[in-house]
């Protein structure tokens, strides 16, 4: 089954060839370097064990979604908000 990109908060997934599951923490995150991934990630079921350790990623590096996270309304209305914003940037 595909999912549309941008899963809620809390949803647990499994990067193509990854060992360890990730919970999803954030949205659009920016690296060192500059490039924006569409999620941020820390370590499934230790959660954040320190900064370093959140992982960035882009929704078609998810191999396998084993949890889908809390939505509602808000969560609803805040992906609204984040597809515009995103629509505006890439133009």
């Amino acid at each position: 089954m595909k999912y549309e990109k941008y899963l809620p908060i809390g949803s647990v997934v499994i990067l193509k060839e990854a060992q360890k599951r990730m919970m999803i923490i954030g949205f659009c995150c920016e690296s060192e370097n500059k490039e924006t991934y569409d999620y941020a990630g820390c370590l499934y079921p230790e959660g954040v064990i320190a900064p370093d350790k959140t992982l960035l990623f882009n929704h078609d590096q998810i191999a396998r979604i084993y949890c889908i996270g809390f939505k509602d309304e808000e969560e609803e209305r805040f992906k609204e908000k984040l597809n515009e914003m995103l629509k505006k940037i890439k133009g």
